[in-house]
């Protein structure tokens, strides 16, 4: 199934200037057109836009991305470049993450003693007027 550019945006929930602008940017490989010049996504571009999603809501700058892309469109003997880039990006991947469990805990820890001052408060307020 071939999806347009207007499908493609709402599956992959970006806009449809984001697309052009990867096409534009030489993040997609060239996406096949109809008889009238339309963009046509076919499934393997879709998954490679899923992949370029990931990369980027992981925080991989365009740049790093399009450096990628450009490694993978060359060719099968570019594989261990692509993976030195992809071990590099999980590990500042998992790095955030540790961060990011970090700060939960200390918006968890002040959620809960916010909790218990309300409590308190309310059941202060409740007793006053009983």
């Amino acid at each position: 199934m071939a999806y347009t550019i207007k499908e493609a945006a709402e599956q992959s929930g970006l806009t449809v200037h984001t697309l052009r602008y990867y096409e534009q940017e030489g993040l997609m490989p060239a996406v096949a057109r109809d008889e009238r010049g339309n963009r046509m996504f076919e499934a393997g571009d879709m998954e490679w836009l899923h992949f370029i999603c990931c990369l980027r809501d992981t925080g991989m700058p365009v740049a790093q991305v399009k450096h990628f892309a450009e490694l993978a469109f060359l060719g099968d003997h570019t594989m261990r470049e692509r993976l030195q880039i992809l071990q590099e990006h999980k590990q500042l991947t998992e790095k955030k993450m540790e961060e990011m469990d970090g700060f939960l805990q200390k918006i968890t820890h002040k959620t809960e003693w916010y909790e218990r001052l309300v409590r308190e408060t309310e059941a202060a307020a409740v007793k006053k007027l009983g």
